[in-house]
């Protein structure tokens, strides 16, 4: 299956879509899509597999999908309501959707405040501040709902925190100004160096770039305590 993907072999890799074992369909989905011959019912079954690894892989190959998802966009947005294992990569996904609809909008907004999983929650986040870079909420009309869903994750654990103060920087309102202040006095380390960051980014006093940049902190790699 590898070698087929390598070397172009469509027909061997489009049966393979469809085989037995879920690691060869996974394997299949990301060699159809570096091929560009994976169409939106390729991608829908794919989303839609029994297997949640091939469901997660298919969510990725998702967020990289060139073009509109077309019919494999409500799968995605299905996503959300999956296994935490697969939620999580469902958020990063539709975060990355420039062709996310209002559906996909308003279910990431449920899921950042009411998933019982805090790394879904913090996906969620992180996908609304990706989706406002975007100009996918605001295309919508979401903005307000966006925003205060935002504001509302800056009161979860330590890890959404973060992801709340580096979405911030997409929003406006004297909400976001409240919400930065009380990150700047935040008990963790991160949240708040990434908020003093954004702060001396909007500076109207200090036109200087931040000595530290606002950088994308890594979950799985970070140890510090989820408070």
């Amino acid at each position: 299956m590898v070698v087929a993907g390598h070397v172009g072999d469509l027909e061997v890799v489009h049966a393979a879509l469809g085989d037995p074992a879920p690691e060869v369909r996974s394997s299949a989905l990301a060699a159809a899509a570096r091929l560009g011959s994976l169409d939106a019912a390729a991608l829908r079954s794919g989303l839609e597999d029994q297997d949640a690894d091939v469901r997660a892989r298919a969510c990725r190959v998702a967020a990289a999908h060139e073009g509109r998802l077309g019919e494999a966009l409500d799968a995605l947005v299905d996503r959300l309501d999956d296994l935490p294992v697969v939620a999580e990569v469902a958020c990063f996904a539709c975060g990355e959707r420039s062709d996310l609809d209002e559906r996909g909008v308003r279910r990431l907004v449920e899921v950042s405040s009411g998933h019982e999983d805090a790394l879904v929650r913090e996906a969620a986040v992180a996908a609304l501040g990706s989706l406002a870079d975007l100009g996918v909420v605001d295309r919508l009309g979401l903005a307000e709902p966006v925003r205060d869903a935002v504001v509302t994750a800056g009161g979860d654990v330590a890890a959404v925190r973060r992801r709340v103060a580096v979405a911030t920087a997409a929003f406006e309102g004297d909400e976001v100004e409240a919400l930065l202040d009380r990150l700047v006095g935040d008990r963790d380390q991160q949240v708040r160096q990434i908020a003093e960051d954004l702060r001396a980014i909007g500076s109207p006093d200090d036109g200087a770039a931040p000595e530290q940049p606002v950088t994308w902190v890594d979950r799985r790699t970070d140890d510090a305590p989820q408070d």
